[in-house]
């Protein structure tokens, strides 16, 4: 009978796998490929202005797009209502 490649995988352990370069906000982050600071933010990832090497943002993996939700009670307001 032969054993499949799957049953002699470990867990995966995402700890393990060593290095993994994320922009951390409020920190100086220099670029992995060029070694500069200045960074394009945007809602998942940051890129650097200079080598446009692309990181994932630290907060982006934990919290998601919209990591506080919002419910209306009762009635929505109309636009005209929001502006006033």
């Amino acid at each position: 009978m032969l054993s499949s490649i799957e049953s002699r995988r470990s867990a995966f352990n995402p700890n393990a796998r060593g290095y993994h370069a994320v922009y951390h906000d409020g920190e100086v982050n220099h670029c992995p490929g060029c070694g500069r600071t200045h960074w394009i933010i945007g809602r998942l990832s940051a890129e650097c202005a200079f080598c446009s090497t692309a990181l994932p943002l630290k907060d982006a993996l934990t919290h998601g797009p919209a990591p506080t939700p919002v419910f209306w009670s009762g009635s929505r307001p109309n636009y005209a209502d929001l502006a006033a």
